[in-house]
């Protein structure tokens, strides 16, 4: 009770002052999970997100520092797309925050600028170079745990998940360890945060998550075959000497996803893809998103593609690639549309790895088939 009164009496008037700069500003804060944030992207943001190398981490803050001092002063050397302050219970900061800048040569100028700035008499904050990590290492799992089922409680808990594969543990013997890779760091800390505040038990077994270690991570790739694996298969991902990649999807198939949602009225399909591996003579992993409006839930996964393959970029390459996996999990052919009419299962979306091709409803059942 006396550490509360403490920490409210302390800040009170710094937290009016915040209180009345948001007010005066129109700054909206949104406080989730210990982290109070600004932006992300910031009101008037138009285009994709910074790139990597965009963030600074700032540490040795006062814990009576709030955003009303903090983002105007390192908005001088550059427009913010996030500020992140890192907050107890109480209400005190947790004396580190991140800034994330719209370019890299803001973010190198924070630190050149603000590194060993004085906030306030005697207090000097540390300001460098975020790490931006995105992958981390969940070790502790089941060894009859599949890869499905890992990812079905991933889902539950976490968000933003690129990529699931699991390897042999190499602390335990008869357990996997997982890596786990995010479309961000924020995601991936939030990740990291939710599986050990939660103590997350799968089948039974109490897991370590960590960041990926490098080492662990160079020993990992140096096991596993050079091309791409062709995923879970009875709870053990595959390991083929020689993988042939798939070739590439034809451009009807565009065409094809496009007449088929408008003859069922579903609304045209939306495609979101990023590349997030390069592999060997020039493949590349893209994750592929499919929304179509008239469907309840929308269709993820990833696929390999030949970089710059005749005539289209990588990226329209995996748009169709995405567009012929969509089609042949909705049954439907390349030759044409039928007019047969496509249940959709509350319960059903998708989910594919296209390497040597597997398929698999993540989420449900099938179209034409009892859930």
């Amino acid at each position: 009770m006396e550490a509360e009164t403490w920490s409210s009496s302390i800040n009170q008037a710094n937290k009016t002052a915040l209180v009345a700069w948001a007010k005066e500003t129109g700054v909206e804060l949104v406080q989730i999970n210990g982290q109070r944030r600004y932006g992300g992207p910031p009101p008037g943001w138009v285009g994709a997100p910074p790139p990597a190398g965009t963030e600074v981490f700032i540490g040795k803050l006062p814990q009576d520092v709030y955003e009303n001092v903090l983002i105007p002063l390192f908005q001088r050397v550059g427009k913010l797309y996030e500020f992140r302050l890192m907050m107890t219970f109480s209400g005190l900061n947790r004396g580190f925050a991140y800034a994330k800048y719209s370019n890299r040569r803001s973010a190198k100028e924070a630190i050149a600028v603000f590194n060993n700035f004085q906030v306030r008499e005697g207090c000097a904050i540390v300001v460098c170079k975020s790490t931006e990590k995105c992958e981390l290492s969940v070790d502790g799992l089941a060894e009859s745990l599949s890869q499905q089922e890992l990812e079905a409680v991933l889902q539950r808990v976490t968000s933003d998940v690129l990529s699931v594969t699991l390897h042999a543990s190499p602390c335990q013997r008869r357990a996997q360890l997982a890596v786990l890779k995010y479309g961000s760091h924020q995601a991936a800390a939030m990740a990291k945060k939710a599986l050990m505040e939660g103590n997350t038990r799968l089948r039974g077994m109490q897991v370590k998550v960590d960041w990926l270690n490098p080492d662990l991570k160079h020993k990992l790739q140096s096991s596993k075959e050079k091309l791409p694996p062709s995923g879970a298969h009875g709870g053990k991902s595959l390991r083929v000497p020689k993988v042939v990649p798939p070739s590439p999807a034809p451009p009807a198939v565009l065409g094809c996803l496009n007449a088929l949602c408008r003859r069922q009225r579903l609304g045209p399909p939306l495609f979101l893809t990023r590349c997030v591996q390069a592999g060997p003579r020039g493949w590349l992993r893209f994750w592929c998103g499919v929304v179509i409006p008239g469907c309840p839930l929308p269709f993820t996964g990833f696929t390999w593609v030949r970089q710059d393959g005749p005539g289209r970029s990588a990226q329209e390459e995996a748009k169709a690639a995405v567009a012929l996996q969509v089609l042949q999990m909705l049954g439907e052919s390349l030759h044409g549309v039928s007019a047969n009419p496509l249940p959709f299962p509350k319960s059903w979306g998708g989910s594919w790895e296209r390497g040597a091709v597997e398929l698999r409803a993540r989420l449900g059942t099938q179209p034409g088939r009892q859930g």
